[in-house]
């Protein structure tokens, strides 16, 4: 029987675990939580959950070794450590975060090792890339050119759930949403390259209709540019921009909250202090003056806008103890975000993901919409629509290696058809289904 070595048991793993031994393979799930993994594990008898310490070097390189292949769904940065390891121990690595520049440099060992690291086979990056390499590879097959291309995804709340002013709830820590806010952008409109600073990423926004699910705001997801490449795109191409989307006030007051320091990760002494009194400490508001109209004055805006009104709903302006002697301003809106902003036994999240593409037919003298939309929610008191999103393809794409119908190696990602056929189908039978709909276009 195979071995599968899963590092990380949080909340996006429990179906890639159950469904690896569903199909008969030897799964360890790992964690400082073992309570988390035994529940996954639900008492399978190919199922170990085991406590481990991150720190435990040794411990790791054992359980490595044993392996046939290795999971890692531990934070990014321990991924490089992991991927190190498996370059000893000649195993495989599947992860669903964006390739580092850590991860990347171990292309060329990897390859000599008859090795294969996939990264980005989650949600985004994951389904994105396998089902835009899938119109994109059509596209190129019918003798067409990708011209424009948009890609928006986001994790969202579904309607029927979305009760709260910021139209978001986290379906995991709050930290890692929060410091992607600061994150500069590029990305490619109408042949104009765009360079987005972290500080102005709320600000270059545009709205997005889905059908089926809504109006969003979206904007601009790391650096685009790199795509062409990953994608192949030709020299055609005028637009490729690949976006976050989000619901409509969301930008406006993440922009703000960033102005006020409150995605600053500086710790700042806390002790004894409300969150009214370290907010005004952070907006340097003189004593006695009114917080609400200190920060409207900082900011520059009306008391009565939407980042106020959100900003005093969270209890950032109440008399809430900081409960710290020290903390930075992300971490203690990641708090508050985390007590405020969660799903109930009876919410579900939504996952949008939406391609829109230009195609032209030089041969043929045409133009053609082609968009693919992909709107899944998730079970009330079941799993999340982000953790199936994540994990769905990861587990596909574990059971494809072991079986050894991926020819690619070294550092790579889901963009092969031989990788995002057979899971995008898979995918489909499960209900994570990406509908393609074209239009014949003017010009």
């Amino acid at each position: 029987m195979q071995k599968v070595l899963v590092l990380g048991a949080g909340r996006v793993a429990s179906p890639l675990v159950r469904d690896l031994l569903d199909h008969d393979l030897d799964v360890t799930v790992t964690s400082l939580d073992v309570s988390g993994a035994e529940q996954m594990i639900a008492g399978h008898p190919h199922g170990h959950p085991l406590f481990l310490d991150l720190d435990d070097a040794e411990t790791i390189s054992s359980l490595v070794a044993a392996a046939d292949l290795v999971v890692s769904l531990l934070p990014f940065t321990f991924h490089p450590r992991v991927a190190k390891l498996c370059l000893e121990h000649r195993r495989h690595l599947v992860t669903a975060s964006y390739v580092s520049p850590e991860m990347a440099a171990m292309d060329a060992e990897a390859r000599d090792k008859d090795l294969l690291f996939l990264n980005e086979i989650g949600l985004d990056p994951g389904i994105d890339h396998m089902s835009a390499m899938s119109v994109i590879d059509g596209v190129r097959e019918t003798g067409g050119e990708v011209v424009h291309f948009r890609s928006y995804c986001g994790g969202l709340v579904a309607p029927e759930s979305n009760d709260n002013p910021f139209g978001y709830k986290f379906s995991w820590a709050p930290r890692g949403v929060l410091l992607a806010s600061r994150n500069s952008a590029s990305y490619r409109e109408d042949g104009h390259i765009v360079r987005v600073p972290g500080s102005e990423l709320f600000r270059d926004i545009h709205l997005v209709r889905v059908a089926g699910a809504g109006d969003f705001e979206a904007y601009p997801n790391r650096d685009s540019l790199e795509y062409e490449s990953i994608y192949g795109l030709g020299g055609g191409l005028q637009t490729l921009f690949r976006g976050t989307l989000r619901s409509v006030g969301w930008c406006d007051t993440m922009h703000n909250f960033g102005c006020l320091g409150l995605l600053s990760s500086e710790s700042r002494p806390a002790k004894g202090l409300t969150c009214a009194e370290y907010l005004a400490e952070l907006v340097e508001a003189k004593p006695g003056e009114d917080l609400r109209g200190a920060v409207a004055q900082r900011l520059g805006i009306p008391v009565d806008s939407l980042p106020l009104h959100n900003l005093a709903w969270l209890g950032m302006t109440s008399d809430r103890p900081v409960g710290h002697d020290a903390v930075s301003p992300l971490d203690l809106l990641g708090d508050i975000m985390l007590e405020k902003l969660v799903f109930g036994p009876d919410e579900r999240d939504m996952v949008v993901l939406f391609h829109d593409f230009k195609v032209r037919y030089p041969e043929q003298d045409r133009y053609e919409r082609i968009t693919s939309t992909l709107i899944t929610c998730g079970e009330v008191g079941g799993d999340s629509a982000m953790s199936r999103t994540v994990s769905l393809p990861a587990a596909g794409a574990v059971r494809l290696i072991l079986a050894g119908r991926v020819p690619q190696r070294g550092v790579a990602r889901p963009v092969h058809p031989e990788i995002y056929r057979p899971i995008l189908d898979e995918l489909a039978g499960s209900g994570i289904e990406c509908r393609e709909e074209s239009t014949s276009l003017e010009t």
